[in-house]
């Protein structure tokens, strides 16, 4: 199997989401947020979107490495059943 680019992308996109999300709910009473983001919390709510995307991008990982070893079992088996 080759390298899946679905892995590293779903790891990195989970730590960014957990350290911004983090850092969106420990500022969550900052003053920052009324006056710039008209008092939405931006750093936690995004953070909760990086983190949702990267665990998809690592669910579907995982789904494409589950497909492959179960192809190359079927492939095996088809080539010992041709070769006899």
């Amino acid at each position: 199997m080759g390298f899946d680019i679905r892995l590293p992308i779903g790891m990195m996109f989970s730590v960014f989401g957990v350290l911004v999300g983090a850092y969106g709910a420990a500022t969550w009473d900052s003053e920052m947020y009324a006056r710039h983001s008209l008092g939405i919390n931006v750093n936690l709510w995004w953070g909760l979107v990086m983190l949702i995307f990267g665990a998809g991008m690592l669910l579907l990982a995982r789904r494409g490495a589950v497909a492959a070893r179960a192809s190359d079992k079927t492939d095996k088996t088809l080539k010992n059943s041709i070769v006899k």
